[in-house]
């Protein structure tokens, strides 16, 4: 039997080879979920470019059939749903996001001090929103960005964070021309489950800056036939639990009223919105 002549160059190359690895994962902690994602990405742009595509039918496609067009892109965002993580610090929302037993995740993260991590492309499928319903759409994470706010769900949002949170709505409202009216809370489309983000959260300032609809200051009188539950549903909000429904408009446009009653100030705004939805 061989001997290693040079036993301590072996020890001393595993020594290195370790210390370089353990050195990389040290510089960048998500080194490996990194190679994980751009893993995954590979095997799904290989499952998009094959020809023909993937079917599930029982008989194969026949490739004599398949007519390639040349008239088509990405599926493009149409939605962004706002959320506060509810969790302690950015670092802990960082980590839920990239454990596969967790089944969560967002496009975008953002600090308290304003610094954002783009957690995964724009046209790929983060699992944000649940089961969820806006208007008819019953499926929101297939065309909508989901951006996580770190905050634990009691407190008020730092400048610094609406401020960068601003300047990213604005580049994707530009990039993906998602409508004034489609800039959201993860509350709005599942009122029965979630309530961010929370009621500090300023949605007046996002719709000064044209994301999200708001209400005129002069309010019209209401026609005496008004249906404020048809209005809801008109904008959009799942009405079929109407006290959450109602719950979820008021943490949204009047958050300091917390009563679960229709006023009449709850009936003008309504009223004023629908028109804009």
């Amino acid at each position: 039997m061989k001997t290693n002549p040079f036993p301590f160059l072996t020890l001393l190359s595993l020594f290195t080879l370790a210390t370089l690895i353990l050195g990389g994962c040290a510089s960048n902690p998500y080194a490996i979920t990194n190679r994980s994602y751009k893993k995954q990405a590979k095997a799904y742009a290989k499952i998009i470019g094959q020809v023909p595509p993937v079917t599930t039918g029982e008989t194969p496609p026949d490739k004599a059939n398949w007519v390639g067009t040349t008239n088509f892109n990405l599926r493009k965002p149409n939605y962004v749903i706002i959320h506060h993580t509810a969790q302690n610090s950015t670092e802990q929302t960082l980590k839920t996001f990239t454990l596969p037993r967790t089944q969560v995740s967002a496009h975008y993260v953002i600090g308290k001090d304003g610094k954002v991590y783009h957690m995964l492309n724009d046209y790929l499928r983060a699992w944000q929103a649940g089961n969820a319903k806006w208007g008819g759409n019953t499926d929101i994470n297939s065309n909508s960005i989901g951006i996580e706010l770190d905050n634990n769900g009691f407190v008020p949002f730092p400048e610094a964070q609406i401020n960068s949170l601003l300047l990213l709505l604005a580049n994707l409202k530009k990039n993906y021309n998602i409508p004034t009216a489609n800039f959201i809370g993860h509350g709005d489309i599942a009122p029965t489950r979630k309530n961010d983000p929370n009621k500090y959260f300023p949605w007046k300032t996002l719709a000064e800056h044209g994301f999200g609809n708001w209400y005129d200051m002069a309010l019209d009188t209401v026609p005496a036939n008004f249906n404020a539950l048809q209005a809801m549903r008109i904008i959009g909000y799942d009405t079929r639990d109407s006290i959450a429904a109602l719950a979820a408009f008021k943490r949204h446009f009047t958050p300091q009223d917390s009563t679960r009653m229709v006023t009449d100030s709850s009936r003008m705004i309504l009223n004023n919105l629908i028109r804009k939805y």
